[in-house]
């Protein structure tokens, strides 16, 4: 019970205004479906959080931390930047390629890798030695309480004018957090 309380308020504590919620939010503006987007980052949050807990040592010690560092920052910074450009086609096609829950998914596994909730729960992984099924249901719950909020506070009032202020606010932090991985 520790390990799945300890992973629960570690990684719902670490997402609060991390990149995950500016995704969840950027998501439910684009799609308008809560529980497809909800579906999609408690599986994209399963496998990536099980990855971490099976391959965290293996992952910690491969990936050169200032090669992380760089690969991040930049890709925030361009991220952020690439925010500010207006697209051409802001409407969500009826029939789109990919729906929210595979996008979903595939942002938020993306997104997690190398976040510091993803080595939070490497870390808890260590901590509670064979502890797998609780410290992996702990942070996925975590990353529920931090995401639900955002997406369901998103669908309520999300408007076009909230959407255009999102945009910018999101590409701001997002620079922000680039500048803030270079920086160390």
């Amino acid at each position: 019970m520790e390990a799945l309380f300890s992973a629960f308020v570690l990684v719902a504590l670490g997402e609060i205004g991390d990149k995950t919620q500016l995704l969840s939010l950027a998501l439910i503006l684009k799609f308008r479906k809560p529980w497809p987007i909800l579906a999609g980052v408690v599986v994209a949050t399963l496998l990536n959080h099980g990855a971490s807990v099976w391959f965290g040592d293996w992952l910690a010690s491969t990936v050169p931390l200032e090669w992380l560092r760089w690969t991040l920052g930049l890709s925030f910074i361009g991220l952020g930047l690439w925010m500010l450009i207006p697209d051409d086609d802001e409407e969500v096609e009826d029939n789109p390629r990919f729906g929210p829950f595979l996008t979903a998914l595939v942002l938020f596994f993306i997104a997690e890798i190398g976040d510091k909730t993803q080595l939070a729960t490497i870390a808890l992984a260590i901590q509670f030695k064979d502890q797998f099924w609780p410290v992996l249901s702990g942070s996925t719950l975590g990353m529920i309480a931090a995401n639900l909020p955002v997406i369901w506070l998103a669908h309520q009032f999300g408007s076009q004018q909230f959407e255009t202020w999102a945009h910018r606010i999101s590409a701001a932090l997002f620079v922000g957090f680039g500048i803030v991985a270079l920086l160390g």
